[in-house]
């Protein structure tokens, strides 16, 4: 089963860049697709932008045009670069690697990370 960790969340203004990683162990990955989604406190859980084995990506509306979801096989790694970020942007963002990424991915479903928080503030 793949395990993944997700890193490179931190504190940023409101315009500032970050991006996250998402390092997964295992031969799966690659054939698998990766979900980037987040969680503010007092909100359900949901999809920012999923991307397929083979590079398609998908986007949800609020983060079009200012996030950039990658994968790099080789490496067993996925990314999440966010421009442009905003105070309504801040939230626990967790990876999520499966054979299908949805917007309502269950909990028990393909392999989960701890999550890292992402915060935009003056």
């Amino acid at each position: 089963q793949v395990q993944v960790v997700e890193s490179g969340g931190g504190l940023v203004q409101p315009g500032g860049s970050l991006t996250l990683s998402c390092a997964a162990s295992g031969s799966m990955f690659s054939t698998n697709a990766m979900g980037w989604y987040r969680q503010a406190p007092g909100k359900k859980r949901e999809l920012v932008a999923a991307i397929t084995g083979g590079g398609t990506a998908h986007y949800e509306d609020f983060v079009k045009g200012r996030f950039t979801i990658s994968r790099d096989n080789a490496k067993t790694t996925g990314y999440l670069q966010m421009n442009n970020l905003k105070p309504e942007d801040t939230a626990v963002y967790y990876c999520n690697v499966a054979p299908v990424i949805t917007s309502t991915q269950s909990s028990d479903y393909g392999s989960w990370g701890q999550g890292t928080q992402v915060t935009v503030a003056s």
